[in-house]
């Protein structure tokens, strides 16, 4: 998850919300929105909101994480499958 790019209170938030959600989509920020000082929320573009859903998905799923465990093992020994062999367009 990337980092808060700015802390804007719930009051300069209201007053910026149109600009606020119209940066997000452009510059991809990340804005946490405080109460009292204490940040409270955080306001996201839905692209990184999708990108962090997919991610918990893909997270909490025990069959793709020991696929995952299973590539990275077999990268770390230089064991690479080629683009062709994975998608059946190999030369037999």
């Amino acid at each position: 998850m990337p980092q808060v790019d700015e802390f804007v209170s719930v009051s300069e938030a209201k007053n910026k919300l149109l600009d606020l959600i119209r940066r997000m989509k452009h510059r991809q920020e990340v804005v946490a929105i405080t109460r009292d000082g204490v940040p409270s929320a955080v306001l996201l573009s839905m692209d990184q909101f999708d990108g962090l859903m997919e991610t918990i998905e893909i997270l909490s799923d025990q069959k793709s994480m020991r696929a995952l465990r299973r590539s990275l093992k077999q990268a770390e020994k230089g064991q690479w499958v080629s683009h062709d062999t994975v998608f059946g367009r190999e030369n037999s």
